[in-house]
């Protein structure tokens, strides 16, 4: 979710309860553009009706179409049985024991009771789990999570809260801060309703210890009941996904946007976290113009003892072919996927949008990589700096340090190049 939530109409393909725009295939439904709110801090509250996704996204409207949220069953497997339809990135099959469960977990937030989660999400009528277990692992989790937010109770700071944005993990509000007067955005997310509740510590961990001019600022985080709240800035201009929807991006706008994303993915895997949803929708600008990435729900982190991660997490669509064919894979797996923003920028949508999720996660796997829809339109640099990016062997992928020297970046510009594309300065119907 993201914090600007404004209208993301990307995909409307999916917008599906509770997703967000790319949902990630976490899938509890899809939702791609539009229409999708995701709780992220999102402003664009419409999420995608195709399959709003567990996508938290800031921007409700997310392609929400399904957002993997990883879990250990073979591909093939997901592929197969993940349902049609429905949610069908659904992958957040359920974190299934030893299935990269702790993995997705921030290191530094080794939750005790992951576990729990077990019990917790397998309490399924008919077995005989007791409530008061189920009581306890839900006290556990709580118990733990508490640790890593702040203490206190928000509410005697913040009022005039409006909500801008739903999604399959909660919802985004904004409030203003008594004490300063400032707007925020809130992303409110339920302890009880998560498929992957170990997944919240990222939301907390990752924004809390990780800083830097091209990601969300996380202000604070509390426990209100049974709702983890993660205040954060709020950031006026929307999502990404409203302007690759309703503008058409020239390329020195393009190259703006890659250069600043691409700053904050050197960042993160100079510290060893992968991101894992790239997508427009995961992306937020400023009124002024400055890009931000943000939902961090997904996010794992690799350390010289685990370089490699498996677990299958992710907005379908996006998704490198290693991580849908569930082979180890590292910080390369954020360039595939910024690769197929790069062509969301051109084509205004992701290859493949117009199939099921499943379905084009098996063309993604077993396909050569997608090309431009309108490859007659763009430079031959631009061609040039997506090859780079488009390349199925991942060890072939050019990084996020390469890339910033590519030559396509000269002609990145001040992100005030960007102020137009905004929808409150578009003069195109809402």
């Amino acid at each position: 979710m993201s914090p600007m939530l404004a209208s993301n109409g990307h995909h409307p393909k999916s917008a599906i309860p509770g997703h967000d725009h790319h949902s990630k295939l976490t899938v509890p439904s899809h939702g791609h553009h539009p229409k999708s709110a995701a709780p992220s801090h999102g402003h664009h509250p419409e999420h995608n009706p195709k399959s709003t996704v567990t996508r938290d996204s800031h921007h409700p409207e997310q392609h929400s179409k399904s957002v993997v949220s990883g879990h250990g069953h073979p591909p093939e497997q997901n592929l197969k049985s993940a349902g049609h339809g429905h949610h069908p990135g659904q992958y957040s099959k359920s974190a299934v024991p030893g299935h990269g469960h702790h993995p997705e977990q921030h290191p530094k937030s080794a939750v005790p009771g992951h576990h729990t989660e077990q019990h917790h999400k397998s309490a399924v009528p008919g077995q005989s789990h007791h409530p008061e277990q189920q009581r306890l692992s839900h006290e556990q989790f709580r118990a733990a999570l508490q640790m890593v937010v702040s203490p206190g109770d928000p509410r005697e700071d913040l009022e005039n809260f409006i909500k801008i944005g739903e999604g399959s993990t909660g919802i985004v509000c904004i409030a203003t801060e008594k004490s300063s007067n400032r707007q925020v955005a809130v992303k409110k997310m339920d302890l009880r309703k998560q498929q992957r509740r170990e997944l919240l510590f990222n939301e907390v961990v990752i924004m809390r210890d990780y800083h830097h001019p091209n990601i969300v600022e996380m202000y604070n985080s509390f426990l209100v009941g049974d709702e983890l709240w993660v205040v954060m800035e709020f950031l006026e201009g929307g999502a990404l996904t409203d302007i690759v929807t309703h503008a058409r991006m020239d390329e020195e706008q393009i190259a703006t946007v890659c250069n600043q994303c691409l700053k904050a993915l050197a960042f993160l895997h100079s510290q060893g976290v992968i991101h894992r949803d790239i997508k427009s929708d995961s992306i937020l600008l400023a009124s002024d113009g400055r890009v931000k990435l943000s939902d961090f729900g997904f996010c794992a982190q690799v350390s010289p003892d685990l370089l490699k991660r498996k677990s299958l997490v992710g907005t379908p669509y996006w998704m490198a072919p290693e991580v849908i064919s569930r082979l180890p894979y590292g910080p390369e797996v954020d360039l595939w996927s910024l690769g197929i923003m790069v062509i969301e920028m051109v084509d205004g949508e992701p290859p493949f949008f117009n199939e099921p999720p499943l379905q084009a996660m098996r063309r993604i796997r077993d396909m050569p990589p997608p090309k431009l829809k309108n490859t007659h339109k763009v430079s031959p640099r631009l061609q040039g700096f997506l090859e780079k990016m488009l390349l199925r062997d991942p060890s072939q992928r050019a990084t996020a340090c390469e890339l910033l020297q590519h030559p396509f970046l000269r002609q990145a510009g001040p992100p005030s190049l960007l102020v137009p594309l905004m929808r409150s300065f578009r003069h195109s119907p809402c």
